[in-house]
């Protein structure tokens, strides 16, 4: 018999395992094939780690990954899948803004379409304010038009993966893992689910605006080297405004059109100019070495403190 995994990693979500829970196995339940949930516990401070205890004393079919400490959303889902051994994996977060009422109708359009891939693609996202939609909406086609891979627009880690694509997914070394373009980058059948995104059902955010930045920084510099073509093409630009403003000092002093020895605004302006453009660029490869230093001290994506159900 073919093997569900639901893939849910939770930070602080005490207001909301037990609900997430409660819906979660109810439609597993009503399932042609053997299913189960396996919750990672990202290093929560509250009580989430003894509720998902209690669920997995009392449900053979849940397992809890409990992590030494807080390593981050993406590494607590690379975790679910590195230990995931069902024919397909759902991957869905904790707070019901991804209802897991939709898990059927995510494996019909699996089997209607053969794939091995169904993303979730938010048509509305409820009672979300009009920042967070329009940077949303914002960063999917910036990331879009940077990157040399093509990604799904309006969509999140929210979706379905076979076997194939988990095997593949495992032999993936990075560290600093940006998922939903990995798996793009993948290829494969990839066919998209539309859906309303609700309200979140409890609880507070877990991505405030300096994750969501670290984020979209961590998507920029492992999926595109345009940063770097454009810090290249403004030291071109600084360069020729240099030979274009030499040349008129020049002339301009031999000819007397302009009063070099007293062009203090244009020789600050070129000073401000130019050190703008290196310190731009220094920035720009500062963040690659950055990447490059991580990757080369080859720590673990996350540690694993205790496993349950396994």
């Amino acid at each position: 018999m073919s093997k569900l995994s639901v893939i849910i990693p939770c930070f602080n979500e005490e207001a909301v395992i037990t609900a997430s829970y409660e819906r979660t196995v109810s439609v597993l339940q009503t399932l042609q094939c053997e299913a189960e949930i396996i919750y990672i516990n990202d290093g929560s401070s509250d009580r989430t780690c003894e509720m998902l205890n209690e669920i997995a004393a009392n449900d053979p079919h849940v397992k809890v990954l409990h992590f030494s400490r807080n390593f981050g959303h993406q590494p607590a889902v690379s975790a679910g899948i590195h230990n995931c051994d069902a024919d397909w994996a759902i991957i869905m977060d904790a707070d019901l803004q991804d209802p897991p009422e939709l898990i059927p109708e995510i494996l019909q359009t699996r089997e209607q379409e053969q794939a091995n891939v169904v993303y979730c693609v938010r048509k509305s996202r409820e009672k979300e304010s009009a920042f967070k939609r329009m940077t949303a909406k914002l960063f999917y086609r910036l990331i879009n038009s940077m990157s040399e891979v093509k990604f799904p627009l309006d969509t999140g880690d929210f979706r379905l993966i076979d076997r194939k694509v988990m095997n593949q997914f495992c032999r993936l070394r990075e560290h600093d893992k940006y998922i939903r373009g990995l798996v793009s980058w993948m290829g494969f059948r990839q066919t998209p689910f539309y859906y309303e995104r609700k309200e979140r059902f409890a609880g507070n955010t877990k991505y405030p605006l300096s994750k969501m930045l670290k984020f979209g920084t961590t998507a920029m510099l492992y999926f595109s080297k345009k940063p770097l073509q454009l810090a290249m093409g403004l030291g071109f630009v600084s360069v020729v405004v240099g030979i274009v403003l030499s040349v008129w000092l020049i002339f301009g002093k031999i000819y007397g059109f302009n009063n070099a020895e007293i062009g203090w605004t244009s020789i600050m302006t070129a000073v401000v100019f130019f050190g703008g453009v290196q310190l731009l660029t220094i920035g720009v490869l500062g963040q690659y070495i950055g990447v490059l230093f991580d990757e080369v001290k080859d720590r673990p994506e996350y540690i694993i403190d205790k496993k349950i159900g396994f």
